[in-house]
């Protein structure tokens, strides 16, 4: 069974940094789209970055120009280093991957979450 290790939240102060990884780990399988998406309280998932096999990119107009999402292939691993760090991007982080994966088999449709980290931006 795939599973995505995330690692990287805090807290930090606005104006801060952080860098989150996502690795992905288990079984047969190859990745397609990598991405990040955070929950904040009492609202819901939203996407924050993704990122292609190929290196194509795509973010949230909240975070372009302070986040950056980057990929090591070979490392089935995902990164989102965020600078300019402002209260309103605390939130739940979620990495997720997709592609397939082999089971029994046969290649299967992958969509997997991981467990999430929590970022806290304070004012």
């Amino acid at each position: 069974q795939v599973q995505l290790v995330e690692s990287g939240g805090g807290l930090v102060q606005a104006g801060g940094s952080l860098r989150l990884s996502c690795a992905a780990g288990g079984g047969i399988f190859s990745i397609n789209a990598m991405g990040w998406y955070r929950q904040a309280p009492g609202k819901q998932r939203e996407l924050v970055a993704s990122i292609t096999s190929s290196g194509s990119t795509n973010y949230a107009d909240s975070v372009k120009g302070r986040f950056t999402i980057s990929r090591d292939n070979a490392k089935n691993t995902v990164f989102l280093q965020m600078n300019s760090l402002k209260p309103e991007d605390t939130a739940v982080y979620y990495c997720n991957a997709n592609g397939r994966v082999l089971d029994s088999g046969v290649w299967r449709p992958l969509d997997a979450w991981g467990q999430g980290t929590l970022v806290t931006v304070s004012s």
